[in-house]
C-alpha cells in the first residue's frame, strides 16, 4: 500500500477500504494498479491485494496518475455530493426562511428525495434538523444580545414566539427569560472532591451534572454561571462526586451506572459528546473517527473542538480521543491527567 499527495494514514484508509466504510467516501480515492482504476472506499467490488493499491487525496490526483473512475461506485461523485450539501448548508444559514426541500434540491441540482438520503447521510441529519439546530444555535446566542427575548425571537429567525419556545427550551435546559438573565433563577449544587489527580469540581443543576473540572472552585463556577444561586453540595451529588472520583481513582471497578447530565452545546458538539460516552473504559478514538461517529467525517477539527468545549470532565470521557498518529492531542486539563486517566483504564 501506499499513498501520494495530501498525507493520509495509510493503515486507516486501508482499514476504512477493507470494511467498505462509506463515512470515509470523499476523504481518498483508492487506486488499483493491475486494474487501472480508482474507487471510494464504500466500493462494492472485490477487494484487491494490499499491495496492488495505492491512496490519493481525490480524484484528480488519481486521473493525473494515469488511473480512471470505477464505473461501478462512481468515485468523482461523491465530491459533487459533499459540493452539493455544503451549498444547502450555505442557503440554509443565510436564508431568512427555511427553503423547502424540493426548492433546496432544485439549487444544487439533486432529485428531493436522493438530496435528503445524501444530505443525511455526509451530516448525520435531514436538512430540516440541520435548519431547526441552526436556528436553535441563533436563538442561544440571540438571547445573549438581544434587548429582549421579543428581540431574540425575530433576530433568530423564528416567525412566532411559540415556535421559538418550542424549540429552544429543550435544548436550552431553562426557559429563554431565565437563559437571556445568565441563568437567573437556576440553583447549582457545588462541591469540591479530592482525587489523586488532584482536585475536582462537581457542579449539578436539578437536572443533572453542569460542571465537572480539575483546578477549578466556587469563584471558576460564579464566573461561568453568574447569575445562578450556587449552593452546597446534598447527599445526593454527593452520591454524583463519589462516583466520579471513583471513575477517576479506579475506574476498572467503578460502577457502569450512566450519569445525569445538563449539558448544551451545538447540535454537532452534543453528538461528539454521546459518541465519547458510548465509549468503554480503556477504549480509544481518533478525532476523525469521532467525528465520523457524530455524523460528518469531513468534521475532524470541529471534532476536536468539541472535545475542547466539554463541560463535563470525566463524566463525558473526552480523554479517549487521540489524534490518528496514535499521539494525545490536546486535553483541557492537562495532558499528564489525560495520560494518567488512559493508563489506569487500561489496567
Amino acid at each position: 500500500m501506499t499513498q501520494t499527495s495530501a498525507p493520509i494514514d495509510v493503515e486507516q484508509a486501508w482499514a476504512a477500504f477493507a470494511a467498505r466504510d462509506r463515512t470515509s467516501d470523499g476523504r481518498f480515492v483508492v487506486a488499483v494498479r493491475t486494474t487501472g482504476i480508482y474507487c471510494k472506499p464504500s466500493c462494492p467490488a472485490r477487494r484487491p491485494a494490499p499491495g496492488n493499491v495505492t491512496f490519493f487525496a481525490d480524484g484528480p490526483a488519481a486521473q493525473a496518475a494515469g488511473f480512471r473512475a470505477c464505473l461501478r461506485c462512481r468515485p468523482d461523485e461523491v465530491a459533487r455530493d459533499h459540493a452539493a450539501v455544503a451549498e444547502a448548508a450555505r442557503l440554509i444559514s443565510e436564508g431568512e426562511q427555511l427553503p423547502t426541500l424540493a426548492n433546496l434540491a432544485t439549487a444544487v441540482g439533486y432529485a428531493p428525495h436522493h438530496f435528503q438520503r445524501v444530505f443525511t447521510r455526509l451530516t448525520g441529519i435531514s436538512p430540516a434538523a440541520y435548519a431547526r439546530a441552526l436556528r436553535a444555535e441563533r436563538g442561544d446566542d440571540a438571547l445573549g444580545k438581544a434587548g429582549s427575548v421579543t428581540d431574540a425571537v425575530y433576530a433568530a429567525g423564528y416567525s412566532t414566539p411559540s415556535r421559538f419556545y418550542a424549540e429552544t427550551a429543550p435544548r436550552l435546559g431553562m426557559t429563554p427569560r431565565h437563559r437571556k438573565n445568565g441563568g437567573a433563577g437556576q440553583v447549582i449544587r457545588w462541591t469540591i472532591a479530592p482525587t489523586s489527580l488532584g482536585p475536582l469540581l462537581v457542579a449539578a443543576t436539578e437536572k443533572g451534572l453542569c460542571r465537572v473540572a480539575f483546578e477549578e472552585d466556587e469563584a471558576a463556577l460564579a464566573a461561568r454561571f453568574p447569575a445562578a444561586t450556587l449552593t452546597p453540595a446534598d447527599e445526593a451529588l454527593a452520591q454524583l462526586a463519589r462516583q466520579l472520583v471513583a471513575l477517576v481513582d479506579e475506574p476498572r471497578s467503578a460502577p457502569a451506572d450512566p450519569l445525569p447530565l445538563d449539558i448544551r452545546g451545538t447540535a454537532f458538539q452534543e453528538r461528539v459528546w454521546r459518541a465519547l460516552a458510548d465509549l468503554a473504559p480503556g477504549e480509544t478514538v481518533s478525532y476523525t473517527e469521532l467525528a465520523s461517529r457524530a455524523g460528518n467525517a469531513a468534521a475532524v477539527r470541529a471534532a476536536g473542538s468539541a472535545c475542547g468545549a466539554n463541560p463535563v470532565a470525566i463524566a463525558v470521557p473526552c480523554h479517549r480521543a487521540k489524534r490518528g498518529n496514535g499521539t494525545l492531542g490536546g486535553y483541557a486539563w492537562g495532558l499528564d491527567r489525560k495520560q494518567a486517566l488512559l493508563d489506569r483504564e487500561r489496567g
